[in-house]
């Protein structure tokens, strides 16, 4: 199998390039950023892109942004991606999209070979490897996404509120309504979001953050 890796690490990315040499694969490239990976796929046109999460040049989500977009444009081209974390959104987006030659690994399961080299077999001949962490956190964003959805418009307006830090009276004021109407709509919001009073919990805080994570 014909495979570029996109790794930011040197010392990484030659690690899994023997790994994949003594199996078999030829590794055509490995590059260090985003921009080459896409180069690079569209002169090769590999089997295989094996591409890291956060890559520059600002270590945040530049590797699978390439990754969607590579598959945006070529859906049947196999991307796996390896990372120490978990990028829900977009690792939602493309298993939404299309599972087929697509395979999420955190990091540690590399250390794992055999694993690793059945994920790359999967995920190159149009099959599917997803880590189970993977999983477990796109459930739980899918959960809150869901819970979230139970709010009505009114009630999205105030979270949103809620989110800029304003007060029960600065969002009643904003909204054209009582404060003692903002002050139902974030008890009900509470409610529908499952938090109930607690002394050593900020439900105000939680409810904000259960609205940013989505």
């Amino acid at each position: 199998m014909r495979i570029v890796i996109a790794e930011d690490s040197a010392l990484l990315r030659a690690g899994i390039e023997r790994i994949l040499a003594d199996a078999g694969h030829e590794v055509v490239a490995g590059v260090p950023d985003a921009t080459e990976l896409l180069r690079i796929v569209t002169q090769e046109r590999p089997d295989l892109a094996i591409v890291d999460v956060r890559m520059p040049p600002t270590f945040t989500d530049e590797g699978i942004r390439a990754a969607a977009l590579l598959r945006s444009q070529n859906p049947e081209s196999p991307v796996l991606i390896l990372s120490h974390y978990v990028e829900e959104r977009y690792a939602s987006d493309l298993i939404a999209a299309d599972t087929r030659g697509f395979g999420y690994l955190l990091k540690d399961r590399v250390a794992d070979v055999p694993a690793f080299l059945a994920a790359v077999d999967a995920v190159g001949s149009g099959g599917t490897a997803l880590d189970p962490e993977v999983v477990s956190q796109i459930l739980v964003r899918s959960h809150r996404r869901a819970t979230l959805d139970q709010l009505t418009p009114r009630e999205h307006d105030v979270v949103a509120l809620m989110a800029q830090g304003k007060t029960n009276s600065a969002i009643a004021a904003e909204l054209y309504i009582s404060v003692g109407s903002a002050e139902k709509h974030i008890a009900s919001i509470f409610t529908k979001l499952g938090l109930a009073p607690d002394e050593n919990e900020n439900r105000r805080v939680l409810a904000v953050l259960r609205y940013l994570e989505t």
